[in-house]
Order: structure tokens, then sequence, then C-alpha cells
């Protein structure tokens, strides 16, 4: 278990030793969530290193990452707890063959921690070794209502009701992280209940640091390369813009074919790295690659 930071440029060095490159706009809301205990939440597109904070915070801090990957229909019970019901089923057949059962005793000892299935929200709330975890809310927006409602309460108090059980209670709240890829608008409640942030694509020398630091296969010529033409890529009429993710994939891709330098070819082979639509790669064939490398090699050069 690491300290807290205690500066924000020690939570950017600190980011930065687990292989995370944050700006400085990111690191100042990284340390006062850490600093004030508040939740954090994270908005922008997809493949713009949203998760990865959770996963680096995890990382640098020596605690464990607990995550709930949310989905639509995902209610309180999913996120929480599950009773085991197929041992329950085996614990009520054996006191049935072994005759004059306790009743009470039995519901009791079923409904115990024995046969209790910890989900990631109950989890997080639970001392763990090292100190309080990581827990990562992962593409909130992809739920409904009903369940940023729940999520509100569990998070104003830390704590979680299970009927059989009672009310169960962090001794230590956790680091929350939640994500969104904005594909619907969170509301307002959950917002101010937590610090908010907006991860926006990286400009090109945070890009290009980012992709030495994940992908340091690939020459410096060539990172330079692939960032410029990722981000000319990214001003074009597509339908997914490709994210950071994506330009970290793409410049394995090219060090994998032992690729120097970016060509029209090679850029027409490995453009399934980048873009994940047929419709965006149809419309970038051709002469389109060609234009758009030409631009970025020109925006590389001297002036």
């Amino acid at each position: 278990m690491h300290d807290l930071p205690p500066s924000i440029d020690a939570t950017r060095s600190m980011l930065a030793d687990a292989g995370y490159v944050a700006g400085r706009g990111l690191a100042t809301v990284v340390y006062l969530s850490l600093r004030l205990g508040r939740p954090l939440f994270l908005e922008g597109e997809a493949g713009v290193g949203k998760t990865e904070i959770a996963k680096a915070l995890s990382a640098a801090l020596g605690r464990r990452l607990i995550r709930l990957q949310c989905y639509e229909g995902l209610d309180a019970t999913s996120a929480v707890y599950e009773w085991n019901f197929p041992a329950q089923m085996v614990a009520i057949r054996t006191a049935e063959a072994e005759g004059g059962a306790d009743r009470e005793r039995l519901t009791d000892e079923l409904f115990s921690d024995r046969f209790l299935i910890r989900r990631p929200l109950l989890e997080a709330m639970e001392p763990q070794e090292g100190g309080p975890p990581v827990l990562l809310i992962d593409e909130l927006d992809r739920t409904d209502e009903p369940f940023e409602a729940f999520l509100l309460e569990a998070l104003s108090d830390f704590q979680v009701t299970i009927p059989e059980l009672g009310t169960m209670r962090a001794a230590e709240p956790p680091i929350v992280i939640l994500t969104s890829n904005r594909t619907r608008e969170v509301h307002d409640a959950l917002k101010r209940r937590c610090l908010y942030h907006w991860v926006d694509y990286p400009d090109f020398d945070r890009e290009y640091a980012i992709l030495r630091a994940k992908a340091p296969e690939a020459t410096e010529a060539l990172t330079r390369q692939v960032v410029a033409f990722v981000q000319k890529l990214r001003g074009e009429d597509l339908f997914k813009k490709p994210g950071v993710a994506e330009a970290i994939d793409w410049a394995k891709c090219l060090v994998a074919l032992d690729a120097v330098q970016l060509s029209p070819q090679v850029i027409a082979d490995t453009l399934g790295a980048l873009l994940k639509y047929q419709d965006d790669i149809a419309r970038m064939q051709g002469s389109e690659i060609k234009r758009i490398l030409d631009e970025a090699s020109a925006a590389l050069a001297p002036v």
C-alpha cells in the first residue's frame, strides 16, 4: 500500500510511473478526488483512457481494483450481491435427508455469509488487504435511471442493505471512479455527488508521450508519424473517430509488420486497427489515405 500523493505534481508523477500520461487538468481532479474522498466522474469519447485511469491508480497505490461493468438492465441486486441458490438447494436436501431439521435454524443458515455471493459494490465496501480498493463503475451511461438513483444513495453513505443480513457499511470508503461515453446524459444529482472531468483526445505532445510509453518498440520517427496521422484522421467526417487505445493498437500492428514508416499501402492494410466501422474504412480508401498522410507529413515538417 502506498501513501496518497501530497500534490498535483506528485499525482501526475505517480500516474506516469504507472504508465498513464496525464495532463495537468486531469492530474488536478484526481488529486482532489483522493484528497477529499469524493467520487470522480469521467466523461469522454470511447478509447480516450478513462478506464485506464482507474487501473493506473490501482497499480500506483497498491490497491485492489474492483470493476463494475455496467450494461442495460443492470439492477441493484446484480451490482451488490446474490444468494448461491444451487448451494442452498443442496443444503436443504441434505437437511431433509438427515431429517428433523430445525426450520428456523436452517433458514438462518441458508441466508448467512456462507451462501452470500459478493458483487462489486459489496466487495468494495468490505475491508481489503492494502487499504480501501479502487472501485471502477464503468460505462454508467449504459444503465437506466433507477440504477442511477440507487447508486446515488449507495455512494452518499457508502453503505448497502441486504434484507436478510442488514446494512453493510464501508469502514473506509473506496476510491470511486465512474466513467461514461455519454451515449446518454447521466442525471445531475449523481454528477453533483462527484468531481467531474471531461477526458478529451490528447494534443500531439501528450499522445506522442502515451505511445512512447505504451508502444516503446516503435521508433521515435514512426511514433511521430502515427500520432500525426491519427490526429489528422480525427478531423475527418467519421462515424467513430479513433481513440488513443486504437492509436496504440495500430502502432503495435505496424511494429509487428516491421514497418519503419507510413505509406498509403501499409495504412490501407492496417486500417482495421484504427477504424471499427466499414463505412469509415471505405471512406478512407485510396486517394483519401494519401491526402491525410500528406497533410500529416506536412505538419511534421520543420518550419
